[in-house]
């Protein structure tokens, strides 16, 4: 059957119309990146020249790409806080934006360590939405008829704060779900959700996920996709399902609602959902019951076709406990974004974890790129790097984004590491590496996410002989021993209880860590003895849900929550502490060898 020209694109053919226009407008951004790019500064700085931050630097109301280049300096957030706090204490003047800044987005709380505030304008909404409308058209290229059911999303806002000048401070995604954008989105049969607004809508993190699983269990057989923001809350709603699948399975049998729910508005709109059920409250219950979890996912949503989750960077390490309770359902990135901006979108979104590249669209900021070997150096405000234009960025080279953006960040230092991977049109492509910062260090060692990341994995392999897996970690240096060491926190998923692994296992396991491991590391255990036997903590099963209420508790994000890869605060220490049921250390040296010198 010939293809209808009007829905052909060359990225395939489109689902509908509609999707036709969204893949032609990904064609035409990516096949002129650069010219978009230009045409993108010179917006950004026309409408902000006379802003005092601009004005500053003495850009005299230019919009010429080298002009900027070499007059705006290249920072981090502590050099833009004196503005934000500024604006943040009541300053409506024209400090970064000519645009007045509409309201704070809080970014991760564990990312850096700090909540971070950044500006943002009304318009942004709109540039997000437009990102968000991309994704539907791109995935029905991979995976037909999802017009024909619904996804089972768990979304979540957080309560937000205000500061002292009365600017609201959220995180990203509360803003977006807050917004007549969501709210009033109009109906799209490829993009319907299993949970009502009003249930996304409500602070109480319990009442919201209560009500989210259980209008997703009615509406089982409809349910095309799962998906959360990030692999971790997904993993959480199954979590969620295993300590309360009782009192769910006592509401769909009997067609009454928890007295748990209490938010009128949720038990409002689960009045139209609740109906007595007694077959699928059995077929529930029947597989909650059960020890065997594996494949729950389908079991109870048998017609899920894949899973829409974060599983890049540190998330990369949720894969396996992700495809035991799937039974393998293909996992799909779809975008890249951060509070700081939207970038851009995965053009293969069923590609496999480890593949993953996302294309940056070119009309959503402007993009520059710090080569990562500069990364690391201090950067000068009187002599600014060379950063590459984002068309001009050179595959298999690795680049610390750097980003320009409506709401007023110039020259901003996101802290991503990507890889460039190849292009779409003009258009590079890129795998997210990790976030720039080092995680653990005793002496002249610096180990950061990704080397770490990399030795759990390796370590974690051994495990598979007793059916075991890592399901979440941290690790801190503990340098209250002489020398110093390595502690990392393991939680484990045992599948089978008579075949726990091992001390002497679980010793090869820190071994087998250690010889991951960089080379300055191990120089520091076999040669310099400055570093001490790396050190395995096996904690109970739920310490890590308890570490993130403890986090939300002092005010993190359900959404944008990642469990820190380094701990050094002490009540999250004390927490982890009093759960660890096994200590196990390296039981030998790592290998190491003097480096030939030339």
């Amino acid at each position: 059957m010939a293809v209808d020209p009007i829905l052909s694109s060359p990225l395939g053919p489109a689902a509908s119309e509609k999707d036709a226009k969204a893949l032609q407008f990904i064609e035409e951004m990516t096949r002129n990146a650069d010219s978009v790019q230009e045409r993108v500064l010179a917006e950004i700085l026309s409408r902000n020249g006379e802003t005092e931050y601009l004005k500053r630097f003495k850009l005299e109301g230019s919009t010429v790409r080298e002009t900027f280049k070499s007059k705006i300096p290249v920072i981090k957030y502590e050099d833009l806080q004196p503005e934000i706090q500024r604006i943040a204490n009541g300053d409506r003047s024209a400090i970064l934006s000519a645009h007045p800044i509409s309201e704070f987005l809080t970014s991760s709380g564990t990312s850096a360590g700090e909540r971070k505030l950044m500006p943002t304008i009304q318009e942004e909404l709109d540039r997000r939405q437009m990102l968000y409308s991309l994704l539907m058209p791109v995935m029905n290229l991979y995976v037909p008829g999802l017009d024909k059911g619904k996804g089972l999303y768990f979304l979540f806002v957080k309560s937000e704060t205000r500061t002292p000048g009365g600017l609201l401070a959220r995180p990203v995604l509360t803003s977006y779900y807050k917004s007549e954008h969501f709210k009033t989105r109009p109906y799209d049969p490829y993009n319907v959700y299993t949970s009502p607004n009003e249930a996304i809508l409500c602070a109480d993190s319990f009442q919201s996920m209560y009500t989210q699983m259980l209008c997703g269990i009615y509406e089982r057989k409809q349910v095309l996709r799962l998906g959360a923001v990030f692999a971790s809350g997904l993993l959480r709603a199954i979590r969620f399902l295993q300590l309360n699948w009782h009192q769910l399975t006592h509401d769909i049998r009997t067609g009454t609602l928890s007295p748990k729910i209490t938010d009128p508005s949720v038990r409002n709109c689960v009045a139209g959902v609740l109906k007595p059920d007694p077959e699928l409250a059995d077929l529930v219950a029947g597989e909650c019951s059960k020890d065997n979890w594996e494949g729950i996912i389908t079991r109870i949503w048998p017609n899920t076709k894949y899973l829409d989750v974060i599983v890049t960077g540190a998330m990369a390490q949720y894969i396996p406990t992700l495809d035991y309770y799937s039974g393998g359902l293909p996992l799909a990135c779809t975008m890249y974004a951060s509070s700081e901006c939207y970038f851009g979108l995965n053009l293969n979104p069923m590609s496999k974890p480890s593949e993953v590249s996302y294309t940056i669209m070119p009309n959503m900021a402007y993009f520059e790129f710090l080569p990562h070997e500069h990364s690391s150096i201090p950067l000068s405000r009187d002599s600014p790097p060379r950063l590459v234009d984002l068309a001009h960025v050179e595959v298999g080279k690795e680049y610390e984004l750097v980003i320009t953006t409506y709401a007023g960040l110039y020259r901003y230092r996101v802290g991503d590491i990507l890889r460039v991977t190849g292009f779409h049109n003009s258009a590079p492509q890129f795998h997210f590496v990790r976030r720039k910062n080092v995680l653990l260090s005793i002496d002249s060692d610096k180990t950061d996410e990704a080397e770490l990341q990399k030795a759990v994995d390796n370590a974690s392999k051994l495990l598979r002989e007793v059916n075991t897996s890592v399901v979440e970690y941290t690790s801190f240096a503990d340098t209250k021993t002489i020398p110093g060491h390595y502690v990392i926190y393991w939680e484990l998923l045992v599948k089978d209880s008579a075949n726990s692994p091992s001390d002497e296992l679980l010793g090869q396991c820190c071994l087998a860590m250690e010889e991951s491991l960089n080379s300055v590391y191990r120089q520091g255990r076999v040669a310099d003895n400055s570093i001490g036997p790396l050190e395995i903590r096996v904690v109970k099963s739920g310490t890590f849900e308890e570490l993130m209420d403890y986090a939300i508790s002092r005010g993190a994000s359900i959404n944008q929550y990642k469990v820190p890869r380094c701990v050094n605060f002490t009540p999250i220490m004390e927490l982890l502490d009093s759960r660890v049921v096994s200590s196990h250390f390296s039981p030998a040296l790592p290998h190491w060898t003097p480096a030939r010198r030339r």
